[in-house]
């Protein structure tokens, strides 16, 4: 999470589904070989919740979780304790120590350059380190593709005109990439896959509330109460439009998960 933007998070809103998005988290730490007394990183920890899962799993002596939203490390300080700590850091420009673990968990994908943040993260996973990351790639659904569109529609592109809403779509690179990325900077045993979630909704209507808790939260921060209020209600119509009016809805949702273990041999810096 970028620090320009830390105050449009939503805590209350993000964890509505809050079962939903741990699957991805657990099938990520899954990957991840236990570092007994090691260090350990998570880049955007959000709420710190699943960090301290992942402190216990792991058996680290310490662990940080780092994110730039203060509401969601106000959330965090409870879980706190026994080797585990929070920091209110940007990812964009956190410098890279040594950590036996570098973990990111649907937080990436906000950041340009994959392959440029990729060398920086590797800078802190020595020979035998672990990098581990998940970012969403459902940027074809119309629940991405029907609010970048009305951003550029008016009344809301004057606002946007200096300040673009960020693409994740544009961002995240394809699984065989990433792959590729791993095995230039010298993790020669990797898992890379593309996973398709079922969540299964009440309604088509609540992919709108799934939204509000993430995408939408950039057009929160920037729009006035009323054209936010204008926005959201344009989305809806567009969305369900795109979708249908369902009981339940099943909304699928593609992610991509990479681990990677650094060669302990001579190899790529």
């Amino acid at each position: 999470m970028a620090s320009a933007d830390a105050e449009r998070w939503d805590p209350d809103q993000y964890e509505r589904f809050r079962a939903e998005r741990a699957k991805p988290f657990w099938d990520l730490a899954g990957l991840v070989e236990p570092c007994p007394g090691g260090r350990v990183v998570d880049l955007g920890c959000g709420t710190g919740e699943l960090t301290s899962e992942l402190h216990r799993l792991l058996r680290a002596a310490e662990t940080v979780g780092i994110d730039s939203s203060p509401a969601m490390l106000e959330r965090a300080r409870a879980f706190a304790g026994a080797g585990l700590r929070f920091e209110e850091g940007d990812i964009a420009t956190w410098e890279p120590t040594p950590f036996d673990v570098v973990f990111s968990n649907a937080a990436l994908h906000w950041l340009p350059d994959h392959r440029r943040l990729l060398v920086r993260l590797t800078s802190a996973v020595p020979a035998g380190g672990q990098i581990a990351v998940q970012v969403p790639a459902n940027g074809d659904h119309p629940s991405h593709t029907v609010g970048m569109a009305i951003a550029g529609e008016a009344p809301f592109a004057e606002v946007f005109a200096d300040d673009p809403p960020p693409d994740p779509a544009t961002r995240v690179l394809a699984p065989e990439v990433y792959a590729e990325l791993l095995d230039d900077l010298g993790f020669g045993e990797q898992h890379v896959r593309l996973q398709v979630y079922l969540h299964r909704l009440a309604s088509s209507e609540d992919v709108l509330e799934w939204v509000k808790g993430t995408h939408l939260t950039y057009f929160r921060a920037r729009l006035d109460d009323e054209l936010y209020r204008l926005y959201v209600e344009r989305y809806r119509r567009r969305l369900l439009d795109e979708i249908g009016e369902k009981q339940p809805y099943l909304y699928t949702f593609k992610r991509i998960l990479f681990w990677g273990r650094r060669d302990t041999g001579p190899g790529p810096s």
